[in-house]
Parts: C-alpha cells; sequence; structure tokens
C-alpha cells in the first residue's frame, strides 16, 4: 500500500486576520503572534519525520514554512503558486458589514474566485504532491479557505474553518483516496462526536 501523508497547515495569523479582514490572494505578512504560532507549531509536527516542505508563495505562508522548518532542521523545497489563497476580488481588506455584504453574488463576491475553482486548484495541487512524493511525509504550509475547500472536496464532507498554525494530518492512497485523521489538532473522530 501506498500511503502519502500530509501536514496541511494554515499560516500563522496577520493583523488582517486580528481584524477579520478577508485577505485572499493580498500579500499580507505574518504578526508577532503569527511568527509564535509557527514557531509554536514545531512541537506537534516533530512528533513526525518529514521529508519535504511546500508553501505558498504568499509572504504570511513562506514565512510560516520558513519557521516551522528551520524549527524541524529542514527546508522549504519550494513555493507552490497553486497553493495561494483563493482571490476574493474586490471583497479583500474588508470586514463583514453593509459594503461587503453589496459585493455579495451567489457562491461568493465579485471579481471572486469560485469556491469550486479554488477547490478544484487546491486538490489538483495536493495529488499532484502526492505523486511527487508518493509514499513520504509532505508539510505543506498553505491558506484557510484554500485548504478548507480542498480538504472538504478531498473527503467529501464539508469543513468549516481552519485555524492558523494547527495540524490537519491527511492521508493520500493512491487507490483508496483521501483521508482526514486530524482536523484543527483534533483526531477527526472526536471532532465527529462533538
Amino acid at each position: 500500500m501506498t500511503l502519502t501523508t500530509f501536514a496541511l497547515v494554515r499560516h500563522g495569523q496577520t493583523d488582517w486576520n486580528a481584524q477579520r479582514r478577508l485577505q485572499g490572494a493580498t500579500d499580507i505578512p505574518l504578526n508577532d503572534v503569527g511568527r509564535g504560532q509557527a514557531r509554536d507549531a514545531v512541537a506537534v509536527l516533530s512528533a513526525h519525520e518529514w521529508d519535504a516542505v511546500v508553501s505558498s508563495p504568499l509572504s504570511r505562508a513562506a514565512e510560516t514554512a520558513d519557521l516551522i522548518a528551520e524549527g524541524l532542521g529542514l527546508r522549504v523545497a519550494r513555493r507552490m503558486p497553486e497553493l495561494t489563497e483563493r482571490s476574493f476580488g474586490q471583497a479583500e481588506g474588508m470586514q463583514a458589514g453593509p459594503e461587503l455584504e453589496a459585493l455579495r453574488i451567489p457562491g461568493g463576491f465579485l471579481g471572486a474566485e469560485s469556491e469550486d475553482e479554488a477547490a478544484s486548484r487546491g486538490l489538483t495541487a495536493l495529488e499532484e504532491l502526492a505523486g511527487e512524493f508518493r509514499g513520504r511525509r509532505v508539510l505543506v504550509i498553505a491558506h484557510g479557505t484554500l485548504l478548507r475547500v480542498s480538504l472538504s472536496r478531498a473527503i467529501g464532507r464539508t469543513l468549516h474553518r481552519i485555524e492558523n498554525a494547527v495540524l490537519n494530518l491527511a492521508h493520500h492512497h493512491v487507490r483508496d483516496g483521501w483521508q482526514l485523521e486530524y482536523y484543527n489538532g483534533q483526531p477527526l473522530a472526536a471532532v465527529v462526536r462533538a
């Protein structure tokens, strides 16, 4: 059986996360809290051996990956543009309120990448990594919405939120597809019962 294991981790916090602004593809850097979250993630991730680290090229994910890789004694293998966060179009930078609602259309926001498009792009990227690193263990640092919609499609179940710098552990098998073992740092069975 050829099983490829993925740690799928959302970047650490940014100022826009703290202000509850939509970031999307806008390149917002980590804040000090986010850097601390990335360093703290090393303790959980060091319980496993990792063969490769891959990240989105956006600075918040790239810096999170660099901090985690350094803590694990690894280096980032590459930045993968397909792992960039879903674009929210004109809604990027906005907080909840009337201005944001005015941009809402069925399935998202005016000028935004659809959730379906983001899920297709993200899952294709993960499956490409599964082929490239078949039978190995890959640490992927990306973005909350992209990971949420990609994982939801992969396992056929709607996930609601991916927390900053927390372990989501998934496995890919060539014949049997995807299985999510940990979601937001908890065994999936515990989340289902909650």
